[in-house]
């Protein structure tokens, strides 16, 4: 057999899903992270699959890039521009995450003052050259930096470079002369678009990271070899696509949301197979809860992001929410005597009270063993027994704080963090203006599952989807994922004297450079997508057109100017006669990796037979609940709540009133 396998290393769990490519076998399986040394986490998981010489590629989801950023732990950088910006990331925006807050500090970009330097050139908003580059001060520059040997890495931007990038290249090219080895971000390979703090602030972040993502990367190819692992390996975009090991160190800004996507993919595809259009996809962990929609079967994408309030990253992604609500978010009762969870967690070391491994706080997973939801004897199909016990001696001072009896204090911890994810689902539903009646709640990763019911009733979504391996839905994304290239380019042209020729060549550039990205990936056969970012002229904000235009003939452009006219008025209720502005001219290359087949499992014969019983607290106390195990379900079994659907690194709580059934391949939908 040749294998394809998914690897997603999350806060609590590093998960695996092999998939044989001839479609004969499926095997998921997960461990603890190594926090400390993902690497390990990775190492332990290949032992525990052994047949590693039949692993052909391996596609990885990893928060190497997403920690670094979060805990603020990557490299001194040092800032070059245009002589005059150099307090751009500085000076940020105007804004404020708290209005009225006058304590309130804006976080610091990931550069110091005095390593922000300033060269002379100067690129006009044209494009036209207005001062030529000083390359004599450059390379006093970078000899100055190469005797100091602070500097770790160095951001490139230069003023309207992405009109003009010639400088930036070639301050780049001067810094490998006289630094090699010296990582170097321009921001025209980055982020070719204009705003320049949105620009600068991107590029620094690109430059933060890159010695760290090199140095784990470097490390796990080296110890994957040691194995004997000759599998090609990739690492997963935050667009959803692919990108090669040195493609990721080399542009590590792109792996920056790279986890969380496989659940988003694997949701859609297996939605697509059952005829649903619309969902909404929480993905709860240990640590947290993603969340993110499929809309007429396509996922949101965004370049909107920040990693932390004040530090923006404008590359494409999937547009998916996080908050810090997992299995082990921490309950605790606050200095108002109120009962709090999240988003501290008890990660994976010591973990849960549950887990035996010295942890004594509250978690939302100790809460639902209290509450008989998650059973002590099969956490991780049985390898991992669960301590009950030291469950309830976790709980029990949160009780006796607010006078309750030890399971209400559970139910109470379950019931707030329950609260926190509706909040999450409400912002890329209802804020969005979209339907919760409209969706399907797919619910994947450990902690999930025995949430999808309460959600589905708080949140008033009536249908809910718990697919094959929940708990590594995210590495089963990774191995269906396409290989995916976006490609952005500020281009301002306006509809009073429209350039079809730079129009076209911009356009033109943008497909070469995606077909040559994918194709050096081994990927020839690419699908193309065109889409240009339009506004009425004098707007501040755009709204992105698809097109088919090629050449931009006289058709397609007065069909692409008609086009926006009509969106406008469908999304803000008006149209103006005033001329049209091109602002960012936008392409996407996608190309197929293989579908994978989903088996279907043997038919009912027969009413489904649960493996035992135990009493589990629903609202107001305890019912005696039927527990089935998951394997022993069969396509067309019907089960009515109240039940629990176990299986190795989940359990599907159905609570009464709700109904279940399984279809062909083995997912259980959830009706209200």
């Amino acid at each position: 057999m040749a294998y394809r396998l998914g690897i997603d290393i999350g806060g609590t769990f590093t998960d695996f899903v092999a998939y044989d490519e001839s479609g004969r076998a499926l095997r998921a399986w997960k461990n603890l992270s190594t926090p400390q040394d993902p690497i390990q986490g990775i190492m332990m998981g290949l032992r525990a699959f052994g047949d590693i010489p039949a692993i052909r590629a391996i596609r990885l989801g990893t928060t190497v890039a997403t920690n670094a950023l979060l805990e603020g732990k990557g490299a001194r950088v040092a800032y070059v521009t245009t002589r005059g910006f150099r307090d751009v990331p500085f000076i940020g925006r105007g804004n404020r995450r708290h209005h009225y807050d006058l304590a309130w500090v804006k976080p610091k970009p990931f550069v110091m003052r005095r390593d922000a330097h300033e060269i002379d050139e100067r690129v006009g908003a044209d494009g036209s050259v207005l001062q030529p580059l000083d390359e004599a001060a450059v390379i006093t520059l970078a000899e100055k930096l190469k005797d100091e040997g602070a500097v770790e890495a160095v951001a490139v931007v230069l003023l309207h470079s992405y009109l003009a990038p010639a400088h930036e290249r070639r301050v780049k090219a001067i810094f490998a002369e006289r630094l090699a080895g010296l990582p170097v971000s321009i921001s025209y390979e980055v982020l070719p678009k204009w705003k320049e703090h949105f620009r600068a602030s991107t590029t620094i972040c690109d430059a933060f990271i890159k010695p760290v993502v090199g140095r784990q990367l470097g490390a796990m190819r080296r110890q994957l070899d040691e194995q004997g692992v000759a599998a090609g390996i990739v690492v997963m975009r935050s667009n959803g696509g692919e990108m090669s090991l040195d493609a990721a160190v080399a542009q590590p800004i792109q792996i920056a949301v790279s986890g969380p996507t496989g659940g988003v993919i694997a949701a859609k595809r297996v939605a697509a197979r059952l005829g649903l259009p619309n969902l909404v996809t929480l993905d709860m962990g240990g640590t947290s809860t993603d969340v993110s929609t499929v809309v007429d079967g396509q996922e949101k994408f965004t370049t909107d992001f920040e990693i932390s309030w004040g530090r923006p990253i404008q590359v494409p992604m999937i547009d998916i929410r996080t908050i810090g609500a997992g299995g082990g978010s921490i309950a605790r009762i606050d200095a108002g005597g109120m009962l709090v969870v999240g988003p501290e967690s008890a990660g994976a070391d010591p973990g849960p009270a549950c887990y035996g491994r010295g942890g004594s706080l509250p978690t939302v997973t100790d809460a639902n063993v209290v509450l008989g939801r998650i059973g002590s004897g099969n956490f991780l199909g049985g390898a991992m027994a669960l301590d009950a016990e030291a469950a309830r001696a976790a709980v029990a001072p949160i009780g006796e704080a607010l006078g309750l009896l030890v399971e209400q204090a559970a139910l109470a911890i379950v019931r707030i963090a329950n609260n926190n994810m509706v909040g999450a689902l409400h912002t890329v539903l209802t804020e969005q203006g979209l339907d919760p009646r409209d969706f399907v709640l797919v619910a994947f990763g450990g902690a999930g599952p025995p949430h999808v019911s309460d959600l589905m009733s708080e949140a008033a979504i009536p249908r809910g989807l718990v697919p094959n391996f929940p708990g590594q839905f995210s590495a089963f994304g990774f191995t269906m994922a396409d290989a995916r290239v976006d490609r952005a380019r500020t281009v301002q042209l306006t509809s009073r004297a429209f350039d079809r020729a730079r129009a076209a060549a911009a356009m033109g550039s943008l497909v070469a450079e995606c077909r040559d990205e994918l194709a050096a990936q081994g990927h020839h056969d690419v699908a193309i997508r065109r889409s240009v970012e339009m506004r009425y002229l004098g707007q501040n904000y755009e709204l992105e057109m698809p097109t088919e235009a090629e050449s931009f003939t006289e058709d397609e452009v007065e069909g692409l100017f008609a086009t926006f006219h009509a969106q406008h008025e469908a999304r803000f209720g008006f149209r103006l006669d005033d001329p049209m502005e091109m602002v960012n001219f936008l392409v996407t290359g996608t190309a197929r990796t293989g579908d994978l087949a989903f088996p279907a499992i043997p038919e009912a014969d027969g009413p489904a037979v649960p493996r035992g019983r135990r009493p589990v607290w629903f609202g107001e106390g305890f019912l005696d609940t039927p527990v089935y195990a998951r394997d022993d379900l069969r396509a067309g079994h019907a089960l009515a709540g109240a039940a629990l659907i176990e299986e190795a690194a989940s359990v599907t709580v159905l609570d009464p009133g709700k109904s279940l059934t399984v279809d062909r391949t083995g997912n259980l939908l959830i009706t209200a």
